[in-house]
């Protein structure tokens, strides 16, 4: 009689562990695709240079975008592209976007003006979408990614649901290292097990509406 009675029990303790079991699976494939694509540098050419945005400092780009700015030139110098695409819009208080501060930078060592398209966007999927139409009017369709090595596995997945072809060119001396990365290939992981789920255009639509803090993760962008 008892094992009758535990017998739905044990059905529906099995069903959850294989659930969880799956989950983790499918957490762990997603972080090492991540990482992998982290260390893969394309070597092809392509129609543009496509620069993600991230923090800019009262018109000087940041550390970090410095970093992204100095790989896109040296794609630009190198001749693997004739456009460099820039994004990233502001944050409250900002008087620059991160895109113009990038468009500017990107003048002052040499790139014409006329061979930069300027986006926005405050998440990667609005950095993307925010330059489709221009690539489009453009004829510009294959893009080299440049971002984080721990962000270009996501910024390749949604410029491709955009209907680009990227290939990835992370940043060579990322300055977001040290302990604290761990952080960041957590957050890239969630944000990419969930958005191939859910559709990263969903996802970027609900955490901006919601403003979606993750603790100890930090802003989901």
């Amino acid at each position: 009689m008892f094992r009758l009675l535990t017998a739905p029990l044990r059905w529906v303790l099995g069903i959850l562990s294989s659930l969880i079991g799956l989950g983790f699976l499918y957490g762990g494939v997603t972080f090492t695709q991540i990482w992998l694509t982290g260390r893969d540098h394309s070597s092809a050419h392509a129609d543009a240079i496509l620069v993600f945005g991230t923090a800019e400092d009262n018109g000087v780009p940041s550390t970090e975008l410095r970093d992204r700015l100095l790989d896109a030139l040296s794609l630009y110098q190198a001749r693997r592209a004739p456009w460099v695409v820039v994004t990233g819009g502001s944050r409250p208080g900002d008087h620059f976007t991160e895109a113009g501060v990038s468009a500017s930078f990107l003048e002052a060592h040499g790139v014409p003006a006329s061979r930069i398209i300027i986006g926005g966007g405050n998440d990667t999927w609005q950095n993307v979408s925010s330059v489709v139409v221009a690539l489009e009017s453009h004829h510009l369709r294959t893009v080299l990614t440049v971002t984080d090595p721990f962000h270009e596995y996501r910024a390749g997945a949604i410029a491709s649901s955009q209907g680009l072809v990227p290939y990835p060119v992370p940043v060579s001396n990322s300055a977001t290292s040290g302990p604290g990365l761990w952080r960041f290939y957590a957050k890239e992981t969630l944000d990419v097990a969930v958005g191939r789920l859910v559709g990263f255009g969903r996802l970027s639509s609900w955490t901006q509406s919601h403003h979606v803090t993750l603790p100890f993760l930090g802003p989901t962008n």
